[in-house]
C-alpha cells in the first residue's frame, strides 16, 4: 500500500507527531528524530525470533555505514508491547543489540497512535495475560534529518541492502542539501549585485 502510495503522490502519508518514552525515562517525540536519518523498528522485547534478527541484522548495518560513509545513524526501537516493556525492560533490551539503539516505550494509547501514524499492524495473540505474543508488522522506516518518513525495508533486506540503500539516500540527502545551500547562495549574490547597481544609478 506504501508503495503504490509513493507511486501515486510522491509520498506515503506515513510518521507524524508522537510523544513516548525512552528507555531512561525521558520523554521521546518525533522532535528528537530531528537532525540525523533515523531507522524506526517496531517489536517487542518477548520476541523470539524476529525482532532479534532484525535488530542485529540492523545493528550489522549501522557499523557498515558508520565504517564505509562516516555517518552514524539514528536507530530506534519502538515496543508494541506496552503491557511488559516497561523503559527498564527496554533499556536491558536495546543494549544487547547496539550501543546507540535507544528503546521507546509508553502508554498503550501512545502506543496504539505512535504505530497508527506510522502503519503499524499489532496485534497480541494469547489468552495469557502475561505469557503471550505479539504479532506484528515486520518493516524498518528510513526517517531523514528534517524528521520525514523516506522509506521502509521489508524482512528480505540483508544487512548489506540495507546498509547500501540508506547510505544512498545520505548521498542523496547531502547532494540535495549542497544544491539547496549553493542556490540560497545565489539568490543572495543576485540580490546583492540587484541593489548594487540600483544604488549606482542612483548615485548617477
Amino acid at each position: 500500500m506504501m508503495q503504490r502510495s509513493q507511486e501515486v503522490v510522491g509520498k506515503a502519508a506515513v510518521g507524524g507527531p508522537f510523544t513516548l518514552t525512552d528507555q531512561d525515562g525521558k520523554p521521546f517525540t518525533n522532535e528528537n528524530l530531528l537532525g540525523k536519518f533515523s531507522v524506526l523498528y517496531f517489536g517487542f522485547t518477548h520476541c523470539p525470533d524476529i525482532c532479534p534478527d532484525e535488530l542485529e541484522k540492523l545493528a550489522e548495518a549501522l557499523d557498515t555505514i558508520e565504517a564505509e560513509a562516516k555517518y552514524q545513524v539514528r536507530p530506534v526501537f519502538i515496543s508494541v508491547d506496552p503491557q511488559r516493556d516497561t523503559p527498564k525492560a527496554v533499556k536491558a533490551y536495546v543494549k544487547e543489540f547496539h550501543p546507540r539503539l535507544i528503546g521507546l516505550t509508553g502508554s498503550e494509547e501512545a502506543v496504539k497512535a505512535c504505530s497508527k501514524a506510522y502503519r503499524v499492524y499489532f496485534h497480541k495473540t494469547g489468552d495469557s495475560e502475561t505469557d503471550y505474543l505479539v504479532d506484528h508488522s515486520i518493516i524498518m522506516y528510513l526517517i531523514d534529518p528534517a524528521g520525514e518518513f523516506v522509506t521502509f525495508y521489508g524482512k528480505n533486506f540483508t544487512a548489506r541492502q540495507l546498509a547500501d540503500s540508506i547510505m544512498q539516500h545520505i548521498a542523496k540527502w547531502g547532494d540535495s542539501s549542497a544544491a539547496a545551500q549553493e542556490a540560497a547562495a545565489a539568490a543572495a549574490r543576485l540580490k546583492t549585485g540587484t541593489a548594487g547597481s540600483q544604488e549606482g544609478l542612483a548615485q548617477r
